[in-house]
């Protein structure tokens, strides 16, 4: 895309992301717990077309940087995206999301039985899959909607 076609203005400072698969914007920002009553400045575009993808979701997140920890969720429903920091309307950082090998503390099981489920002090832990998650207490599967799980 070229300048002349951006569909929204650039950012001073915080973070783009860019190649989310479309129709997954809402879920980015269901991940990054933002709801709109925080207050925060947020440009989205849905299935804006792309080369790579056919069809992609960006998020523009103002005056903002991701966590390790958010990126690492973020990874299981856009494993293609693009992580851009912006510092005075420059690009100064870009990377590419990388699947952990498992996530802790962000996800709740799906299972109500499992123990993380229960009154007991124990972080959620899950195994990623290449196609979901796998909770390594109760071995349970969620594969579809993760941003459903999220412990926001």
């Amino acid at each position: 895309m070229t300048d002349e076609e951006l569909r929204v203005s650039k950012i001073e400072n915080g973070t783009v992301i860019d190649h989310i698969p479309g129709s997954q914007a809402l879920n980015v920002l269901a991940i990054l717990g933002i709801d709109g009553t925080g207050g925060e400045t947020v440009s989205i575009g849905m299935n804006v077309p792309s080369d790579r993808l056919g069809r992609k979701d960006v998020v523009k997140v103002e005056d903002r940087e991701l966590s390790q920890s958010e990126v690492d969720v973020l990874s299981l429903i856009a494993p293609a995206a693009t992580i851009n920091i912006i510092r005075g309307f420059e690009v100064v950082e870009k990377h590419r999301v990388e699947r952990p090998e498992t996530v802790t503390g962000v996800l709740q099981c799906s299972n109500k039985h499992c123990i993380t489920a229960e009154d007991e002090p124990v972080d959620s832990r899950f195994e990623v899959l290449d196609d979901g998650v796998r909770c390594v207490y109760c071995d349970s599967i969620t594969r579809e909607n993760i941003a459903a799980e999220l412990l926001i």
